[in-house]
């Protein structure tokens, strides 16, 4: 009778507990609240009110040129780095099964012979040797009473995300490095042009000067003048064909790929739109991959402060065993061999060296600083669109001004030319001309090139590149 009154508070206790724990545990964690971070005039001196952006469209959509899409599609299938990027989504997925497994009990299965030797005065002079065989199994399982397996969950799904919005990052870095290699190859394939045009120009420009010397209507400083500034131009072009040779290897390693030549259109047939919504500054916090994984980083370190927070109440712990033990391998399997036990426990920390507080406030700090780590990162983004429409406004008006010196030049030319044959002109006027039409007409493939690369880098910072 004694002993049922002492089970039934025993039970009634243990219910009051549990019922405390689930009541409060409520006060322990904490839901996770996205921050109400400000975005607008994120972009300087532009004010976008549509719904969509560049972003939002698809690298198959932007890039028309069928070799460059042909190239993206081999350096999204064979690049490395977008590889190991998803090895690490792979590496996050398990950690999160795990989480999940983290609230089913743990389960060992036991099998072993112990062999001992006894005293006389441990054996009481009545064994001194034995021999015991075991087989059962026993568990453990920890109440998550106070949500720290649910948070830790949470954590790992963040993190899980987390990943996959880097690799998501590493895709779109690559579509965008990878058109701007190509753009930069048929840059210098221009350039190489124009450089080896203007040395033949100059050829005939030589010959002229030495007709001109044999009739003396110039010298002969003209006419060794004249040859220099050829082989000024023509010792550019061994650079310009490392600087080919060279991106090209680049590319191929974003292809994944040994350095190779790589099949490539002409600057001048190319066509990319214009038309550069950037959609409403908030689109970032949704498409940019590198401000998504900014704030699943704070996700990650707001739960794992919710577990840190946990460890000062108590953790109630049940386990159990149920199997066979013997000292005669024949009475093994036997029913009186049968011993099983079950219990559980309600451990408050009282005294730990200040563990739980340097957890807590590590936890805190971890929190704070991924706090402020994603204002930076949407800061930099907002910095980075900024950056790009002002780059393609400035290779605009860059373009409309060249075609105006351009046109002057290749004028000043042709009469500085046509004088000196005429005998009117000094041949300082005519190798001024040229230098200038060629450093101009170098400068108006920067010019479109420029273009090209705002579009690309407002594209990959608007997120860009699914």
């Amino acid at each position: 009778m004694k002993k049922d009154m002492h089970m039934s508070i025993l039970k009634y206790v243990l219910q009051l507990a549990v019922i405390t724990c689930v009541l409060t545990s409520c006060n322990v964690i904490r839901p996770y609240q996205s921050p109400n971070l400000a975005t607008s005039g994120l972009y300087r001196d532009h004010h976008d009110i549509d719904s969509t952006g560049l972003g939002q469209m698809s690298w198959k959509d932007l890039f028309t040129d069928s070799l460059l899409t042909d190239l993206i599609s081999q350096g999204l299938e064979n690049n490395l780095d977008l590889q190991m990027a998803y090895t690490r989504i792979q590496q996050a997925e398990a950690y999160f099964l795990q989480s999940r497994a983290a609230f089913m009990p743990l389960v060992n299965a036991d099998l072993g012979i112990t062999r001992s030797k006894l005293s006389e005065a441990q054996g009481f002079g009545i064994r001194t040797h034995a021999t015991q065989y075991q087989l059962g199994l026993s568990a453990a399982w920890e109440a998550d009473i106070w949500g720290k397996l649910r948070s830790s969950k949470r954590a790992a799904m963040a993190s899980f995300l987390q990943s996959q919005a880097g690799a998501q990052a590493v895709q779109t870095g690559l579509v965008a490095g990878i058109a701007n290699y190509y753009y930069v190859l048929m840059a210098l394939d221009e350039q190489l042009a124009i450089t080896e045009q203007t040395v033949m120009n100059w050829d005939t420009t030589v010959s002229i000067m030495r007709e001109l010397k044999e009739s003396a209507i110039v010298t002969e400083a003209a006419v060794v003048q004249s040859e220099a500034q050829r082989y000024v131009a023509e010792v550019t072009i061994p650079d310009l064909r490392q600087s080919i040779r060279e991106t090209e290897n680049a590319l191929s390693i974003l292809l994944g790929m040994p350095p190779e030549k790589i099949e490539r259109g002409q600057l001048d047939q190319q066509e990319i739109t214009d038309d550069l919504a950037t959609g409403v500054p908030a689109l970032l916090l949704a498409n940019r991959p590198d401000v998504l994984q900014a704030e699943l980083n704070l996700r990650y370190y707001f739960e794992m402060t919710n577990v840190a927070r946990t460890y000062f109440y108590p953790a109630l712990n049940v386990s159990g065993s149920a199997g066979f033990s013997a000292l005669m391998l024949r009475d093994f399997i036997n029913p009186a061999s049968l011993a099983a036990s079950i219990g559980a426990s309600l451990t408050q920390p009282v005294l730990n060296r200040r563990i739980n507080k340097t957890r807590l406030e590590v936890a805190e700090a971890q929190q704070q600083e991924a706090l402020l780590n994603f204002r930076n990162t949407l800061l930099v983004a907002g910095q980075e669109v900024s950056d790009a429409l002002s780059l393609h406004q400035t290779a605009i008006d860059k373009m409309q001004i060249r075609d105006n010196q351009l046109v002057a030049l290749q004028k000043s030319v042709d009469y500085s030319q046509e004088l000196l044959q005429n005998g009117f002109a000094n041949y300082n006027e005519v190798i001024t001309a040229r230098q200038s039409m060629l450093q101009a007409e170098l400068g108006s493939v920067n010019d479109q090139l420029q273009r090209f690369q705002a579009i690309i880098n407002l594209y990959r910072a608007l997120g860009g590149g699914r």
